[in-house]
C-alpha cells in the first residue's frame, strides 16, 4: 500500500549489480501488472457490496470516480504507474468493465515504462 516500494526494492537489486537486468525487469514489470489486474478483478465484482458497511466508498465518490473515467476514457489507464492514482485508476477500470484485453496491454505499457526509465535513470550513476 506504500508507494515506491517496488522501486526502492529494484533500484537497491540493480545497484547490486548481481542479477540479470532483463529478468529484474520482467519480474517487477510481471508483478506490478498482475497487482493490478487483481484490482481490475476487484472492480468487477465490488459494485454487489455497495450495500455493505464496509463498502469503501460512498455512493457520491463511487459515481464521481466513474464519471471522471468516463471522462478521460481508457487512455487514463496509462497513467496507472503513478504512486497514489494508479491504484484507484486500476480499480475504477474494473468498475467501469474495461475490457480485460486493453487494460492489461495499457497497464502493461505504463508499468515497463516506469521501471525501464527507473533503470535508465539507476544505470546512469
Amino acid at each position: 500500500l506504500l508507494p515506491l516500494q517496488s522501486e526502492a526494492l529494484l533500484s537497491a537489486l540493480l545497484l547490486g549489480k548481481e542479477h540479470n537486468l532483463a529478468m529484474l525487469l520482467l519480474v517487477a514489470t510481471t508483478g506490478n501488472v498482475l497487482g493490478s489486474v487483481l484490482n481490475w478483478w476487484l472492480g468487477c465484482h465490488i459494485e454487489k457490496y455497495r450495500s455493505s458497511r464496509f463498502f469503501p466508498v460512498n455512493p457520491t465518490q463511487l459515481k464521481r470516480a466513474q464519471q471522471r473515467y468516463q471522462k478521460v476514457g481508457y487512455w487514463s489507464l496509462l497513467l496507472s504507474w503513478v504512486p497514489v492514482i494508479g491504484d484507484p485508476l486500476t480499480l475504477i477500470a474494473g468498475v467501469m468493465k474495461e475490457p480485460l484485453w486493453r487494460f492489461t496491454v495499457l497497464v502493461l505499457i505504463a508499468k515497463a515504462g516506469r521501471y525501464l526509465a527507473l533503470t535508465l535513470v539507476i544505470l546512469q550513476f
